[in-house]
């Protein structure tokens, strides 16, 4: 099969397009999955170039997120058939482990996973936009309405919005009935997000957003009624952003955090949390339960995953995950075996 295989840590050319690499064997319990689409994560990214403490087996092949068709099955499976539409739920709930981490995934054109991690897939949704939804938009739904309990009028900032996980956190808050501020680098990127729903839309890279959110949206106060700032700030980068982060929020406020893409060790202002009762909610990952309520949003309509405008074969893997390193990234990058 045609497949890009990792070898080594470092970088993109760490990865390494194989024309006829080795193809994967179902055993007992096992599916194998005819890759249509695989979506890249920033987790991708990481896992290529080696993350502090976690020990990757190479050669691999990345690729968390895929949809497909089944093209073989192993002994002992049940209830599903060679050529069923499918999504793969990316973590081994069972031995665990990680697609594309710690074992082979989606980068190629066969992928073999156990069965259990197999979700039948409705013929309404396309391969493309079902494998953008469990990592990015799985760890939304979950930051966003599992854990952070969105209420209609709140005001939310999503800070990084133009990528997956922020271009769906934009589409629940409006959903739940909220005033959606998005946050990206770009006016382009904005206009887009305001056709997914942002009602306001700041360009961090002409400003300083911080002064802005003030500026529209008032600031908090220790004493008094004043309910100025922001409701829920959305902030999965860490680095530089977090303390301003805290800065721009109301008081009992809350700011849900999912990652740490810019970086996991912020400077931290602990006077801020105190002075003004502020939340920090954590998130981590999805449930499988979250990847069939998103199945559930795309099928009736009222959710449309977010893909970058150009698709990727196996050949060009290498520019579409440069997109990623780069951050010229809007909505999830496709890649289509």
């Amino acid at each position: 099969m045609r497949a890009v295989v990792t070898y080594e840590h470092g970088g993109l050319d760490r990865m390494v397009y194989e024309p006829s690499y080795r193809d994967p064997a179902p055993e007992a319990g096992d599916v194998l999955v005819r890759v249509r689409a695989c979506t890249l994560n920033y987790h991708d990214v990481f896992t290529r170039k080696g993350m502090p403490g976690i020990k990757i087996g190479m050669p691999l092949i990345l690729g968390i997120d895929v949809a497909g068709e089944i093209a073989a099955v192993g002994g002992d499976v049940q209830g599903l058939r060679v050529g069923q539409r499918v999504l793969v739920d990316p973590i081994e709930r069972v031995k665990g482990g990680l697609l594309g981490e710690t074992f082979d995934g989606g980068l190629a054109e066969l992928v073999r996973v156990p069965a259990h991690m197999i979700i039948p897939l409705d013929d309404e949704i396309s391969f493309a936009d079902a494998a953008a939804l469990p990592v990015a938009y799985g760890t939304a739904y979950r930051m966003m309405v599992t854990r952070g309990k969105i209420q209609p009028g709140e005001k939310v900032l999503v800070l990084g919005a133009s990528g997956g996980v922020g271009t769906c956190c934009v589409q629940l808050a409006k959903q739940a009935g909220a005033t959606v501020i998005a946050c990206a680098s770009s006016d382009e990127k904005l206009d887009r997000l305001k056709a997914l729903g942002a009602d306001f839309g700041i360009n961090y890279a002409q400003g300083d957003w911080v002064a802005e959110c003030r500026r529209q949206f008032g600031r908090a106060r220790v004493f008094g009624h004043d309910e100025g700032g922001i409701d829920v700030v959305v902030n999965f980068t860490g680095g530089d952003t977090w303390v301003p982060s805290l800065r721009v929020m109301r008081r009992d406020g809350r700011l849900l955090t999912c990652g740490a893409t810019a970086g996991y060790d912020p400077h931290e202002d602990l006077r801020l949390i105190w002075t003004f009762e502020l939340n920090i909610v954590g998130s981590n990952g999805w449930s499988r339960d979250d990847v069939m309520a998103l199945l559930e949003l795309v099928k009736a309509g009222k959710l449309k995953p977010a893909l970058h405008p150009k698709r990727f074969s196996l050949e060009d893997a290498g520019e579409a995950m440069r997109l990623l390193d780069d951050r010229q990234v809007y909505g999830k990058v496709v890649i289509e075996p």
